[in-house]
């Protein structure tokens, strides 16, 4: 974890920061997209949310989590990047059931849905819905059909579940369904490094 100047960047969040972006750029694209509103979950440390916020400024990027001291280390990105576009974290647990965030057009969540009860999976479609959202993004390590691509991803669904039982590495079938169940259809998976895979799912 390099800490520099009270900003937290996480190894992980830096590596794959460049090809969550490259989805970003296409899904969240102009004229589409400009001016509108995005929200992202379980923003973490974040550096995703000033890392694409200064590479998307047709997007006002809102950050949130549950977590007190993550809000603290959003912050610290949000006063050093210094963006327009880049609004203050708001505390924001999806399990709520109304989200402390006005009308949204796209969510994006990063890393949550393994590290989380599968209720919360449900929970970040309804919100989403409610909201109005027409296009959510998630990334994470995910299975196929039952298919967990790497031998890594099998230890790493091992030990979350050794963690916490209630965690776990989700089926894109199953995450599919639940959106399909909030109006939202699955557009398009996409193949990420490190065995990762990003879905897209558009209203």
């Amino acid at each position: 974890m390099t800490v520099a100047n009270g900003l937290q960047v996480p190894p992980a969040a830096e590596r794959n920061a460049e090809p969550i972006l490259g989805v970003l750029r296409r899904v969240l694209s102009p004229p589409l997209f400009m001016g509108r509103s995005v929200l992202e979950i379980a923003a973490g440390s974040g550096y995703h949310a000033a890392t694409f916020a200064r590479a998307l400024p047709h997007l006002l990027w809102q950050p949130s989590d549950p977590d007190a001291a993550a809000r603290q280390y959003i912050a610290a990105h949000v006063q050093h990047a210094n963006l327009p576009n880049l609004a203050p974290p708001v505390a924001l647990d999806v399990s709520q059931p109304v989200w402390p965030v006005a009308e949204i057009d796209a969510v994006v969540c990063i890393n949550m849905i393994h590290i989380s009860p599968w209720t919360a999976t449900l929970d970040l479609f309804r919100g989403a819905q409610a909201l109005g959202a027409k296009t959510i993004v998630t990334y994470g390590p995910y299975s196929i059909a039952g298919d967990f691509l790497a031998d890594s991803n099998i230890a790493f669904d091992q030990s979350l579940k050794q963690r916490n039982p209630a965690w776990g590495i989700r089926d894109v079938n199953d995450v599919v369904q639940a959106a399909a169940e909030r109006g939202f259809r699955h557009e398009e998976t996409v193949h990420m490094p490190a065995n990762n895979l990003t879905l897209i799912f558009r209203a």
